[in-house]
């Protein structure tokens, strides 16, 4: 590659833009959640976690929840196993949950890692089962608003709570966690956990400065026909109305929760981006503009500079 000296000059420039940005969140925590539709593109998947291992190197202690949905659903068709989703979450029988165990906790992960290595970034693999990590319960049977129908989701979990110990301990010797949604109650029965419900709740435990959340989508939508309509930002009452609209269904719909819960538990900002914008983790970390959608408690508490996106942060 020949590199001339224009090249250098915006490189510089970049970097001096970055500079308030990496001064305010060096060893602050990020939880970063990739749903499992990244993974079946090794290239996107590498981009993902290059961008990942230089906010690493960047001294941001970064917490890396995957999800698995489609390689899931991909092998329990070639086994036979029946795929069905209600609202965004999936039903998992007994034969799903060792299906579900065998593609999140073994090929996913390990994936993960293995490009982590690559890269020298330095991560363990672990899932809600591991030293107590997630403590959580099957969840009961769900009557739908939608239409009445009960559903049992089956071997599928609702979080009680997580103890943070054990992130802390990985964080704080320069290792980054790589989670896996699948942990399993007192009695050690496994059960399947929403991704993004796992995210949320790891980054209230964890006082995470920010909760970035990558998708298919290019962040959240005012009108879900219209990839254009992306919301910049809003808080906890837009996203509210978004929902009573209609603009958030199917699969928005748990991250729309976990967005709340997060929020809700003291993460100070949620973003939802897309992994398909090339750099758009960094460029919503270390831009003024950002890629996705910005998500705070209340954007009238926001600072005019926060609120217009304008004005770079002020070093703390």
């Amino acid at each position: 590659m020949i590199m001339h000296r224009t090249d250098q000059a915006a490189a510089i420039r970049a970097l001096k833009s970055a500079a308030p940005y990496i001064r305010l969140f060096k060893g602050k925590v990020f939880v970063i959640k990739a749903g499992g539709a990244v993974f079946g593109d090794l290239e996107a998947t590498r981009a993902l976690i290059e961008q990942i291992a230089i906010l690493h190197y960047f001294g941001v202690k970064v917490v890396f929840v995957h999800g698995g949905g489609p390689q899931l659903t991909e092998i329990t068709e070639q086994l036979g196993v029946p795929t069905r989703m209600v609202e965004g979450r999936r039903v998992t029988d007994q034969r799903s949950i060792d299906v579900t165990s065998m593609v999140l906790n073994g090929l996913i992960n390990t994936r993960i890692l293995a490009i982590c290595r690559d890269l020298n970034l330095d991560a363990v693999g672990i899932s809600g089962v591991d030293a107590g990590l997630i403590r959580a319960h099957k969840r009961a049977p769900v009557k739908l608003t939608s239409n009445g129908e009960t559903i049992d989701y089956g071997y599928v979990g609702d979080v009680d709570r997580v103890d943070p110990s054990v992130i802390r301990k990985l964080l704080d010797n320069g290792l980054m966690p790589v989670i896996s949604p699948l942990s399993c109650d007192d009695q050690g029965t496994l059960l399947n956990i929403n991704a993004d419900t796992i995210a949320s709740a790891v980054g209230a435990a964890l006082d995470a400065e920010k909760l970035v959340l990558c998708t298919g989508a290019p962040g959240i939508l005012e009108r879900v026909e219209d990839p254009t309509s992306i919301i910049s930002y809003t808080d906890l009452q837009g996203l509210k109305r978004l929902r009573d609209d209609g603009s958030i269904v199917d699969g928005m719909l748990p991250k729309a929760k976990a967005i709340e819960d997060a929020i809700r538990g003291g993460v100070r900002r949620v973003h939802v981006i897309s992994y398909k914008a090339p750099e758009g983790l960094l460029a919503e970390v270390f831009t003024n503009e950002g890629t996705g959608t910005l998500v705070v408690a209340d954007v009238h508490a926001l600072a005019p500079a926060e609120l217009s996106a304008v004005q770079p942060p002020s070093p703390a």
